[in-house]
């Protein structure tokens, strides 16, 4: 394996790093099994994801990391001169330097499928939540008032998928309860698939422009990043809605406040922000028609149980000498 890899140490000598807040707290055997078959367990000390800088002194000395949405980067792999493997929970890595990983021989693995439901039920939940107005009755009403809100209903409307991976298939398939009409943009997905869940493949512009809702479901990368600027907001249909449960960094918040408080855009929910948390100040947080919530897609009982048997599993296999199952950086066992 790669430059800087270790001999494996036997499995009751290691110390495994868990940063996800969620481990273990539905399923108490997740964290029994961890302890019982390794030497030392280290739990994340703070009720959130960490920075590099408060991992750097967790990962020394430290064989494994089960990690949430940490910010593992090069500082904190060069940090860890005994870790062997980085168990991510989800599908992202976006966070965590995988080319650094690799060059140290250390093998990341993340948990594809885990959590594709839950996040899939939090976006329509926030698109029926946008629709009919559900905070602001809410609020309202625990202020004395009875409001009479008109509300817009899902049957019937288009629903525009921008990402067609394994969330957005979930999101597709629960949408047709609604009898939506469901048109998608992913540079992966061919006609094949596209009709195997009765969706259309349309260019960017095209969904833009016919949507109801816009719903993000793509990675982050360098093509995407900001992908939701001003120019991409103009060419949403006037009175939309735009969901996010994907990744903050996807959209240009400046660009979204500006094409909310001039009423381009009816109402965003927002699963996640570029900063995490946002901070009481955050402009799009005094705008009544911005509903959001604390990065909570994948946090149900199923699905961080899954994630967390998944990232477990991986974790002792590598700290065994053995190959986990999806391994992202399958190049560290070719070096």
């Amino acid at each position: 394996m790669g430059e800087g890899k270790r001999q494996t140490r036997a499995l009751s000598e290691c110390r495994v790093l868990v940063t996800p807040t969620t481990f273990g707290k539905e399923d108490p055997q997740l964290r029994s099994t961890l302890e019982k078959a390794v030497g030392e367990v280290i739990y994340n000390p703070m009720a959130r994801p960490l920075s590099s800088s408060e991992l750097l002194p967790l990962v020394k000395e430290t064989d494994g990391c089960i990690a949430g949405l940490d910010q593992i980067d090069s500082s904190v792999i060069a940090a860890g001169s005994r870790l062997q493997v980085i168990a991510r929970y989800g599908v992202g890595v976006d966070r965590v330097d995988v080319q650094a990983a690799t060059k140290r021989g250390i093998v990341v693995t993340n948990t594809p499928g885990a959590n594709s439901v839950a996040v899939a039920e939090l976006a329509i939940a926030l698109m029926l939540a946008l629709g009919r107005q559900i905070c602001q009755a809410d609020q309202a009403t625990r202020s004395g008032e009875w409001p009479r809100h008109s509300g817009v209903g899902l049957r019937g409307k288009t629903v525009g998928l921008v990402g067609f991976g394994a969330i957005g298939r979930e999101v597709a398939s629960r949408l047709k309860a609604f009898e939506c009409r469901i048109v998608v943009v992913d540079p992966c997905v061919g006609s094949d698939c596209a009709g195997t869940y009765g969706v259309q493949l349309v260019p960017l512009e095209e969904l833009l422009a016919a949507s109801d809702f816009v719903s993000l479901h793509a990675s982050l990368n360098s093509s995407t990043s900001g992908m939701v600027d001003d120019t991409f907001l103009k060419k949403m249909k006037q009175g939309a809605f735009v969901v996010n449960t994907a990744r903050g960094e996807l959209i240009d918040e400046e660009a979204l406040r500006d094409a909310l408080e001039k009423g381009h855009l009816r109402g965003a929910a927002l699963d996640c922000f570029r900063k995490e948390p946002p901070g009481r100040d955050h402009p799009l947080l005094r705008l009544p028609r911005v509903i959001v919530t604390p990065h909570t897609g994948s946090h149900t009982d199923e699905a961080t149980n899954t994630m967390g048997w998944m990232s477990l599993e991986a974790c002792l296999a590598v700290l065994g000498g053995e190959r986990p199952a999806h391994v992202v950086n399958p190049e560290v066992y070719q070096r």
